[in-house]
């Protein structure tokens, strides 16, 4: 059983089974033993993680990719498939071959694990801990579920750059950000170590962080913003209309998206408990008042409510209530998902145009922003009033400054470390398409085929 992910907490007490001594006419008395038995991975947690799991991958391909691809112009559809199934895969073999054993592998320091590479030592009978004392789940599950959350967010960063960057940039960079970024932050956030000196930095502060807020959707959010400096803006960015060619898409892909996020955010308690139960309510409930209030202030705006703005609040509550999704109850989720809802639309609608940078399908605008508001109200939504599970001895204002510390700390990792996978990848590939092939469509001048033959 390792000791090395954040799931440790709690884990490692075994029940000790005391042998009898013989009976009283024996010649001699034997002493009694004490062995220790080992964790039994009960099968229905097992069968609940392994479910979680491919909810999630449901989430990447296909209701990532529908999402996403329905965004862009026709031209670019096929595109925006490909780069997300491509780097989804390329992500799960970076996982296994190092990805595990950099964010969870075993102890080294505050920043990143080490062992565990190309899955040395593990077998169907390794486990790992969960947040029960001696509950564990098949080590295996855990590395798959954890692969996927990997797989999704490198693809999440890809919306802030479609239909300019070249398929080969989008690769190389998969590569170098998941190594610098992606790994280093998990590791930070998610790694309970034997010691405070192998224990991840914000994990060793006290964040709370249920399922990715940081991790996931700011990680993301920071590298898009990066990416659309560095790569530029596409070309006729707010000159000519670049209308989503199929809200239809977008909204399959939206409620693809809404049903695997119960496997992110439910799958997180790592058994199959009321813990579970809670994220499951929770990500009901934030994403319901994430539709209605991104419409409500649509219509605020001056605008009529609309399907674009339904799906892009979906995503905003979904984003806000996952570093919550177990440290609420569901109105704490309400309240998430009605300002990120809010804020998210304003910030979209209001400030980016005035901003001028080209966050394409609004990574930062709904990941970022909204995980922003996640990540640090996680502190409020835990406070009884509103549900959630804190105690008596609950201090609001010293855990709101965790949150905040861990949110910079997020911000200026995601940061550095996306502008040296982004130069990189344009130093080796060029970066972007040239305009004749950004005029024409990435789905022929990239990949040779369209999305559409009509």
């Amino acid at each position: 059983m390792t000791f090395a992910n954040k799931f440790a907490a709690g884990a490692g007490a075994v029940g000790l089974s005391l042998f009898a001594a013989l009976p009283g006419w024996a010649q001699e008395a034997v002493p009694a033993a004490a062995e220790a038995a080992a964790p039994t991975p009960d099968k229905g947690d097992t069968a609940w993680m392994m479910v979680a799991t491919v909810l999630v991958m449901a989430m990447i391909v296909p209701g990532l990719a529908l999402f996403y691809g329905g965004l862009v112009r026709t031209k670019n559809m096929a595109s925006v498939l490909t780069q997300v199934l491509a780097v989804a895969a390329l992500a799960m073999i970076l996982w296994v071959i190092y990805g595990y054993g950099l964010a969870f592998g075993g102890d080294a320091n505050q920043f990143i694990s080490s062992g565990k590479f190309f899955l040395a030592g593990i077998t169907a009978d390794s486990t790992v801990a969960t947040f029960t004392d001696g509950v564990v789940i098949p080590e295996f599950v855990f590395i798959a579920f954890q692969m996927t959350f990997s797989a999704i967010t490198v693809a999440l960063v890809l919306g802030g750059l479609v239909e300019r960057m070249k398929f080969s940039a989008v690769m190389v960079f998969a590569i170098v950000w998941l190594t610098i970024v992606y790994y280093p932050i998990a590791h930070m956030v998610w790694y309970l170590g034997g010691d405070d000196a192998s224990t991840g930095l914000i994990f060793g502060w006290g964040a709370l962080d249920f399922a990715g807020g940081t991790v996931v959707h700011i990680n993301a959010g920071v590298a898009a913003l990066v990416g659309g400096f560095i790569i530029g803006k596409r070309t006729g960015y707010q000159k000519d209309i670049m209308a989503p060619h199929s809200l239809t898409m977008t909204l399959i892909g939206t409620g693809l998206l809404w049903v695997g996020w119960f496997g992110f955010n439910a799958g997180s308690a790592l058994e199959a408990n009321g813990s579970a139960g809670l994220a499951l309510i929770n990500t009901f409930t934030a994403t319901a008042a994430g539709v209605l209030f991104w419409m409500l202030t649509e219509r605020a705006l001056g605008h009529k409510g609309s399907l674009l703005g339904a799906c892009s609040g979906a995503i905003a509550g979904l984003v806000a209530v996952t570093p919550a999704a177990g440290n609420s109850g569901p109105f704490g989720a309400i309240l998430l998902g009605a300002i990120a809802g809010i804020v998210c639309c304003w910030f979209v609608m209001k400030i980016k145009p005035k901003l001028g940078f080209d966050d394409s399908l609004d990574v930062f605008g709904i990941h970022g922003i909204g995980g922003l508001i996640g990540s640090i109200l996680t502190a409020v939504t835990m406070l009884p009033a509103l549900g959630g599970p804190a105690g008596d001895d609950y201090a609001l204002g010293a855990q709101f400054g965790i949150q905040i510390k861990s949110v910079l700390v997020a911000v200026a990792w995601s940061a550095v470390g996306s502008a040296i996978a982004f130069y990189v990848a344009r130093a080796v590939t060029g970066g972007r398409v040239s305009e004749e092939v950004e005029r024409e469509g990435l789905d022929l001048g990239e990949h040779g085929e369209r999305a559409y033959n009509y």
